[in-house]
């Protein structure tokens, strides 16, 4: 094929995969304005059994009916994570019986933990504006659609039946050029009911994300839980590191100095008689604390490597890629040095994502993009490989375990068949406002 005949092939590709994604945003807005119904239903139970509690049948329904609007609301935040990427925080659980089934207490019980749960009354709160509201907006595109393929498909055969009443919007349809105009019309409000299905559903996330997110104290206590299990594991991990330092430190500087000084001793006790063996022990010498030097420079390396506290993150990337023996090709658009701990917790994670890529992916080729926005150090870490790779594998988890403690988060893309990209966000701020750009090959 020529490369005109590519371009047109990747264009035609490229459009059919845009169409298809409209018409899948546009089935989406005809699922969100009929589950609407089910949205409408599930608060009816809820309101029911609210006003059926001064009777005492309201404390035995309320329980069952709280579960299905949860799992109705749950379903909704499933749908804006797939759909739109927009991330609902859920409330904690709702509360459970703590008495057997057939034990009325436990519902009574049950029910009064409900009427104090915060998240309860955020879903139903959502229940009883999602159909006026959310619904509706839905609707938009698919009315525009529904009235363009009438104007476009319908008017251009029927409107000679019709008669002179016949109108289509604003355009009394009784002529051949005004059943064009109409035509045209119609097209135009197909065109854009597709065009806002997309930022219809966005906007949609955004509504229940308003509505359904998690309640502020909510949010408080798990934040407080989270600290609580970054700090104990960064306990453990600074525990682990003084005793691989300590041993590092036993088993090789210091074996090798040990060794030197027993080495020394032996060749001054020679210096008197045998000139000739004590230069040979003194040749050894040299050379024991040569490689004594070099532990201790792989040990240094290994806790801050000189070139990323001389010049900072992209620099001490472009390093591991030198030491790759993958193709590794870096862009960077840092704003100078970020602070310390972050330079060096993103360094190790992309040097743990370089390693697993180099054993795993079976690429020949990754790609690695540094930059800062919207007060993030954002990398992503890009390869061609065979795909498949497990979100909770031990490298995985302790690249998650290096960002916890910063708030920082691990994204992974692995279908089967590649390609990989791993993406960590690291929240921080420049130390210069200043943005340099880069890119090379490693």
């Amino acid at each position: 094929m020529t490369e005109s005949q590519v371009g047109m092939a990747q264009g035609d590709g490229r459009l059919g995969i845009g169409l298809r994604g409209v018409l899948v945003d546009i089935g989406r807005c005809q699922l969100l304005s009929l589950a609407a119904f089910a949205v409408a239903g599930a608060g009816a139970l809820v309101i029911g059994a609210l006003l059926l509690l001064p009777l005492g049948i309201g404390f035995l329904l309320l329980p069952p009916a709280a579960v299905v609007l949860r799992r109705v609301s749950d379903r909704y935040r499933d749908r804006a994570a797939r759909w739109t990427g927009t991330v609902i925080s859920p409330p904690r659980p709702l509360p459970s019986r703590s008495t057997p089934p057939e034990n009325p207490t436990g519902r009574h019980r049950q029910a009064r933990a409900l009427l104090g749960d915060h998240g309860f009354w955020h879903d139903l709160r959502w229940a009883w504006a999602e159909p006026a509201t959310g619904a509706l907006l839905a609707v938009v595109p698919l009315a525009l659609v529904e009235y363009g393929l009438f104007g476009a498909a319908v008017q251009p055969f029927v409107w000679r039946l019709l008669g002179d009443g016949n109108w289509y919007a604003f355009i009394p349809v009784d002529s051949t050029p005004t059943m064009l105009a109409a035509l045209l019309l119609g097209l135009g409000f197909i065109a854009a009911g597709l065009k806002l299905a997309p930022a219809t559903l966005r906007v949609h996330a955004r509504w229940s994300r308003r509505l359904l997110a998690a309640p502020h104290t909510t949010e408080l206590v798990r934040r407080i839980e989270h600290l609580a299990g970054s700090r104990a594991d960064i306990l453990d991990v600074q525990a682990a590191e003084l005793r691989r330092i300590e041993r590092d430190l036993h088993d090789g500087a210091q074996a090798r100095l040990v060794a030197l000084g027993m080495t020394l001793d032996e060749a001054t006790r020679l210096l008197d008689h045998d000139l000739a063996a004590a230069r040979v022990l003194l040749h050894e010498v040299r050379a024991t604390s040569q490689r004594a030097l070099q532990d201790l420079r792989e040990l240094v390396h290994g806790v801050l490597p000189p070139i990323l506290a001389d010049r900072g993150l992209g620099d001490a990337v472009r390093s591991l890629a030198l030491d790759s023996h993958l193709d590794v090709r870096i862009e960077t658009a840092l704003p100078g040095r970020l602070p310390a701990p972050v330079e060096s917790a993103g360094y190790f994670a992309v040097a743990e994502l370089l390693a697993n890529a180099a054993k795993h992916s079976g690429a020949p080729e990754v790609h690695i993009r540094l930059s800062h926005t919207d007060g993030a150090l954002r990398a992503t870490v890009t390869d061609e490989g065979r795909g498949g790779a497990d979100p909770d594998g031990s490298g995985l988890r302790g690249v998650r375990r290096r960002l916890d403690p910063f708030d920082g988060t691990l994204v992974l893309h692995s279908p089967p068949g590649g390609p990989t990209t791993a993406t960590l966000e690291i929240p921080c701020a420049s130390s210069s406002p200043k943005t340099s750009s880069s890119s090379g090959t490693g």
